[in-house]
């Protein structure tokens, strides 16, 4: 069965809901989820003691974690759901570039570089306010396979 325009546009808007509100983990770090766009997608990451490495800066593996669900979601944005909605991350590549001590929220950005039938590949990137890189990641991302409950109604979770 083919999806029409509608139907295609609906999961966007649903994946597009999903990510920005009910996936966990982007809730417990406060990954802010501001534009989804086909192939693009930016989140804002607001720092958090419970963030922190060392006072006052952002635990890599919380950036390596927001790497990943943006460039996840740059993949869903705008994909062919004709050819699956089962989004996972095969291989992830993060290299880390600067810290920002201080920083108030970084922004973290990915971009679709290249979709296939299964296999997509984004990069993204963690950045200040003022363009600096802290760190990026460059992803495979596998979409195959239908995601169980896509397009149901997600129960809204508690604050």
């Amino acid at each position: 069965m083919t999806l029409t325009a509608e139907e295609m546009s609906a999961r966007d808007a649903w994946f597009r809901e999903h990510w920005s509100r009910h996936v966990p983990f982007n809730r417990e770090i406060g990954l802010e989820i501001v534009d989804w766009e086909p192939g693009f997608v930016r989140g804002r990451l607001k720092y958090q003691d419970k963030l922190s490495a060392h006072d006052g800066l952002f635990h890599g593996g919380v950036l390596a974690t927001a790497l990943d669900s943006v460039g996840g979601g740059c993949v869903a944005a705008g994909h062919d759901y004709n050819l699956g909605s089962r989004f996972t991350t095969v291989s992830m590549t993060v290299q880390y570039m600067g810290v920002a001590p201080g920083e108030p929220e970084v922004l973290v950005e990915g971009t679709c570089v290249k979709r296939g039938r299964r296999l997509n590949f984004s990069r993204s990137q963690v950045v200040t306010h003022d363009g600096r890189i802290l760190a990026e990641a460059v992803l495979t991302i596998s979409a195959s396979g239908e995601r169980p409950r896509v397009g149901a109604v997600e129960r809204t979770p508690a604050s």
